[in-house]
């Protein structure tokens, strides 16, 4: 009689606890916009959620310890003329957070540490470039102020934040309305699903479509894919009969799954969550009132079911913490923030340990919020792994640091390292122009100046005349 052998891993006891009720952020007026983003962001520092607003579009950021009933005066991140569809963290400034909005604009935004008096209305800078709704952002893993957008208008922009300037523009590679786009953990390529059914692999510099594979999910409904640690594909989508699949990909071997995992009917489009620390997919479906986890491994069946965090309340949208915000003496693997009509609740996942030490086996050395390349390094064709921290002394934030970034690009007139290409005067890098416009302006100040002081003296002469005359 062969006995069922069970397989080996530190993972296979995870649970999911919802944190108690004030743990949680009520009275929040989540946005009801139909879109298939998770409307929330969070990092160490704050959690950003995007809320219903009144003639234009707007996200609300609370600190983390900020839990409880919000205030419904408590200013709002506003300056979108129309509703904000996607938001997401800088992860090398934990201040810094990016909106994607349907009025075709890109806004980034520096939040203070402390509670503002009134709405932030004013953005560091608008990145113009779409001419459709802006429905997905994110950020460069890797190298320092690079942000990617995808619109409405099948284009995806690369830009330099620091500069405003557009790096890269990916304007011929999709037929349709781009679903999804992600990148791998160097940030050297980007994973996109779109309406047209095809997952792509593409090399943002060269400009190319590196791998593809049509129809990866036989259904009609949205595709959604995320890079594995070991550069493979994990997708989600939909079979022809409409039951939710994940399956797991070797972009070098296309033709076939390496791994395909069926589950439910259901409409929910589903977002997958992937933790390369612990190999770990997390799956949320929109409209859901459950999680889903997987492990992925080398040895078959490659994608393992581990379990199913259940709730009662449906999830409108759902933020990730970074592991470097995770609270180690607890044992806590992953932090999700489920987003309900009017509230916020973070659901902790928990590997159960008996022992209060350290676990380095639950916590390899994992991205911290240092760049690893700047902006034109990665243009040149540079790639670097991100910058690791060790969590054994938990981690901490550092204070408030300002995108002074943009200030140094614009006066920096060293001619940009890259591929060189022919450019008109027009199309010159923006500092090159910025430094002559601003000697310019000064110097245009000071006659102003020089010739006020002039005038004031004339005066001044002319009053000590008339009182010399009085007397």
């Amino acid at each position: 009689m062969s006995r069922r052998v069970v397989r080996q891993s530190k993972f296979r006891h995870v649970f999911g606890q919802a944190a108690k009720a004030d743990q949680t952020y009520e009275d929040i007026r989540v946005s009801k916009v139909t879109w298939d983003s998770s409307f929330c962001a969070v990092n160490p520092k704050f959690l950003a959620i995007i809320v219903e607003a009144g003639g234009g579009g707007a996200f609300i950021v609370l600190t983390l310890a900020k839990t409880g009933r919000v205030d419904k005066n408590y200013p709002l991140v506003t300056g979108h003329t129309a509703p904000v569809l996607d938001i997401d963290w800088c992860p090398h400034n934990d201040n810094v957070i990016a909106s994607a909005s349907d009025d075709t604009t890109i806004m980034v935004w520096q939040i203070p540490d402390y509670t503002p008096v009134r709405n932030i209305t004013e953005p560091i800078i608008t990145l113009e470039g779409h001419s459709k709704r802006v429905g997905i952002i994110t950020w460069h893993p890797t190298a320092r102020n690079v942000l990617l957008s995808a619109g409405g208008d099948n284009l995806i922009i690369i830009w330099n934040v620091g500069t405003g300037e557009v790096l890269l523009s990916l304007d011929d590679m999709h037929p349709d309305v781009i679903h999804s786009v992600c990148w791998n953990s160097n940030g050297s390529l980007l994973a996109t699903t779109c309406k047209d059914k095809t997952l792509r692999i593409i090399d943002p510099r060269k400009g190319q479509v590196v791998a593809e594979r049509a129809r990866p999910h036989e259904g009609a409904r949205p595709l959604r894919a995320v890079f594995t640690a070991d550069g493979k594909l994990l997708s989600t989508g939909f079979s022809r009969m409409s039951e939710r699949q994940l399956a797991l990909w070797d972009p070098n071997h296309f033709e076939e799954p390496v791994a395909l995992q069926e589950m439910d009917t259901s409409n929910g489009v589903l977002l997958p969550f992937y933790d390369p620390d612990s190999s770990i997919v997390y799956l949320c479906g929109k409209g859901d009132s459950s999680i889903r986890y997987f492990e992925i491994t080398d040895e078959p069946p490659f994608v393992h079911y581990l379990n199913t965090f259940s709730s009662k309340e449906p999830q409108r949208g759902m933020g990730f913490m970074p592991k470097r915000g995770l609270d180690v003496s607890k044992c806590e693997i992953a932090r999700f923030y489920k987003l309900h009509e009017r509230k916020c609740e973070p659901i902790i996942m928990t590997v159960p340990r008996k022992s209060d030490l350290f676990q380095d086996d639950l916590y390899p050395d994992t991205p911290g919020p240092e760049p690893a390349l700047e902006a034109d390094e990665w243009m040149s064709g540079q790639d670097a792994e991100p910058v690791l921290i060790s969590l054994r002394d938990g981690y901490v934030p550092p204070k408030h640091r300002e995108l002074r970034v943009t200030k140094r690009n614009i006066l920096d007139v060293r001619p940009p390292s890259g591929p060189s290409r022919s450019q008109s005067a027009s199309d010159a890098p923006l500092s090159q122009h910025t430094l002559e416009t601003l000697l310019q302006e000064i110097k245009a100040l000071r006659e102003q100046v020089q010739a006020q002081e002039q005038r004031i003296t004339a005066l001044e002469n002319m009053l000590c005349e008339l009182v010399d005359g009085t007397d």
